[in-house]
């Protein structure tokens, strides 16, 4: 039986212009098994129910689809869509959870493996604070290696919305082992604008298998999560505003839901 992880770590943030501007603070995301997401026998995370700690299906895909289609369901169409073949093993969902019903998931990243545990998708998938979402899509990737992919959704009206991003993945042992515990995630989103590197973001976490003991430190040890991603999301973008930074206005929605990169 799969088992269903929260990583304990920390998100940070560091802008070089037009002035130094950096933070950090400690969070949590969930890791999950998807493909076995629905038969976990675990009491601690309730799936597409209210609960201190819950997986909602709703929360990830393109939006406007059928509620009868999850998620993973979801993911798949897209994989047959652009092709991709070979996911045949487990898909693991690197996500934010929603905390006593409420949740505001920046980044999620998917990650598509095969039955004998080679990587072939990773799907990330990017939410705005105006209730919009853009997905980026690397076939075949390596982890520890960096991909660039342009930038066409509008994130924060503090940057415009062009250049490029570059992304990198990292795991501290394989994944195809059976007991992820102890386990140490990295993902690095690196975003340069014409004049060079502007933003450098960071999530990181070591897995912990979601027990009573793992819950109780999430809920009472990061008690406002969601609405504390939320509130540091404004706070930080009052800081900008006072430090003169450009505001951009929100440009239309790119005309494909997915970018690809190959």
């Amino acid at each position: 039986m799969a088992n269903a992880y929260v990583g304990f770590g920390q998100v940070r943030h560091s802008r070089s212009r037009p002035k130094k501007h950096q933070f950090g603070y400690s969070s949590y995301f969930l890791f999950l098994p998807m493909r076995h997401i629905e038969h976990l026998d675990n009491k601690c995370l309730s799936v597409n129910r209210f609960s201190g700690l819950s997986f909602y299906d709703r929360d990830h895909g393109e939006p406007g689809r059928s509620l009868a289609v999850s998620s993973l369901d979801w993911f798949e169409s897209v994989l047959e869509k652009q092709g991709i073949q070979g996911v045949d093993g487990e898909v693991w969902l690197h996500c934010f959870p929603r905390v006593w019903g409420y949740t505001f998931k920046p980044v999620s990243f998917w990650y598509g493996y095969s039955k004998h545990g080679d990587l072939k998708v990773i799907l990330v998938e990017v939410n705005n604070t105006f209730g919009q979402r853009h997905c980026y899509l690397i076939e075949s990737p390596k982890l520890g290696r960096e991909y660039c992919i342009e930038k066409v959704f509008h994130v924060s009206p503090f940057i415009q919305t062009s250049g490029d991003y570059k992304f990198r993945f990292m795991f501290s042992k394989e994944m195809n082992q059976k007991d992820l515990e102890g386990q140490k995630a990295l993902v690095r989103i690196d975003y340069y604008d014409s004049d060079g590197l502007l933003l450098k973001t960071s999530v990181s976490g070591t897995l912990e298998k979601i027990n009573s003991l793992s819950r109780r430190k999430a809920l009472w040890g990061y008690f406002w999560l969601t609405l504390g991603v939320i509130l540091r999301i404004h706070v930080q973008a009052l800081t900008l505003w006072f430090k003169g930074t450009k505001f951009h206005k929100s440009p239309p929605l790119p005309s494909e839901f997915i970018s690809i990169m190959k």
